[in-house]
C-alpha cells in the first residue's frame, strides 16, 4: 500500500462561498492530493475540509490552504457559533496507510514551523503532537478564543510552539496535531433555549463526568431558531455514536425537549455507522465484511 495521510483543516469561514471555494481550490491544485469532502455551516461560520495524499503533497496543500485563508479571512471581524482562535483554526494529520502516528507528528511539526516562520502565525501543537500534557486537549489550548488570546499568549505557559509570541490580529493563531480519526456528530433539539443545550452538553461530555471520549457544547442555530449539541467523538470505537445519541435523547426528556434531527460533519469511518446499525437492528454476529460495497472495493 502507498503512504496516505488524511488532513482535516477547519477554517473560520462558512458563509462567503467565493472565499470558501478559493481556499479549497488550493487543495485541488496540488498533484498527489485528493479532495474528499468539504462542508460549511453558516451558524458556526466554519468550513471543514477533508483530503488525503502522500507526505510531501499533503504538506504542500496544507501550507497553501493556510496561506490563502490568512489572505482572505480577517479574524478581527469574524463572528460565529463555534469556538475559534484563527483563520485556519485547527489542522489534524491522521495516519491512514503505511505511516505511523510518530511520522504524522513530524509532519505536523514541520508544517507548524513553516507557518510560524513564513506567515507570522502563532502555532500550538495539540493531541499526539503536544509538547506538554496540558496542551493535549484542544479545548484547553483554544480556551479564551481569538479575543482572549491577545492576553493569553503573553503568559509563559502559553508561549506558542512556533511563530511569534504576539497574536496575529488578522489571522489569529492555529492549532496543529496528529491524531486518530474522530467523528463530528451533532444532535438538534426541538427548542430555542441555548441553556438547555448547554446543560445537556455538560452532562454528556467527559469533562463534565459524561462519556469518556466525547467533547460537547451547546450551539444556537440562528437561521432555524433551534439549538444543537455539537460533539466530537474522539474515539468512536470506545464511545459509539448511538451511545452519545441515546444519552442526549434521555437528558433532553428531562426538559420536555425532543431530538428533531442529527448531522455528521465531514467524513467518518464506515464502522461508526455499522456499529449503529448493529445496535438499533440488534443484528447478531454481524461482520463488516458482509457490507457489499466493502467487498467490491476490495
Amino acid at each position: 500500500m502507498a503512504v496516505l495521510i488524511e488532513c482535516v483543516p477547519n477554517f473560520s469561514e462558512g458563509r462567503n462561498k467565493e472565499i470558501i471555494e478559493a481556499i479549497v481550490d488550493e487543495v485541488r491544485k496540488v498533484k498527489g492530493v485528493k479532495l474528499l469532502d468539504y462542508s460549511s455551516d453558516e451558524d458556526h461560520n466554519r468550513t471543514v475540509v477533508t483530503y488525503i495524499g502522500d507526505t510531501d503533497s499533503i504538506k504542500i496543500a496544507t501550507y497553501n490552504l493556510i496561506k490563502k485563508a490568512s489572505e482572505l479571512i480577517d479574524m478581527s471581524i469574524h463572528k460565529g457559533g463555534h469556538p475559534r482562535m484563527g483563520a485556519t483554526d485547527v489542522i489534524p494529520f491522521i495516519p491512514i496507510s503505511d505511516i505511523t502516528m510518530d511520522e504524522c507528528v513530524a509532519v505536523a511539526k514541520e508544517v507548524g514551523k513553516k507557518i510560524g516562520d513564513e506567515l507570522d502565525i502563532p502555532v500550538y501543537l495539540y493531541e499526539e503532537a503536544a509538547t506538554a500534557d496540558y496542551r493535549k486537549n484542544l479545548a484547553d489550548v483554544r480556551r479564551g478564543q481569538y479575543e482572549g488570546f491577545f492576553d493569553k499568549i503573553k503568559r509563559p505557559e502559553w508561549k506558542p510552539d512556533f511563530g511569534p509570541d504576539v497574536m496575529n490580529v488578522k489571522s489569529g493563531a492555529t492549532a496543529i496535531s496528529a491524531r486518530v480519526p474522530l467523528v463530528a456528530f451533532n444532535v438538534n433539539l426541538g427548542t430555542n433555549e441555548l441553556a438547555i443545550a448547554d446543560k445537556i452538553a455538560r452532562t454528556v461530555r467527559f469533562a463534565g463526568g459524561g462519556l469518556r471520549f466525547v467533547k460537547a457544547m451547546g450551539v444556537m442555530l440562528e437561521e432555524r431558531d433551534i439549538v444543537q449539541v455539537s460533539m466530537n467523538l474522539v474515539n468512536y470505537e470506545k464511545t459509539a455514536i448511538y451511545r452519545a445519541y441515546e444519552m442526549i435523547k434521555m437528558e433532553a426528556m428531562r426538559y420536555g425537549v425532543s431530538v428533531i434531527g442529527t448531522e455528521v460533519i465531514g467524513l467518518l469511518p464506515m464502522k461508526a455507522l455499522i456499529d449503529c446499525a448493529e445496535y438499533y437492528l440488534q443484528i447478531e454476529n454481524f461482520s463488516i465484511d458482509q457490507v457489499l460495497e466493502k467487498r467490491i472495493v476490495e
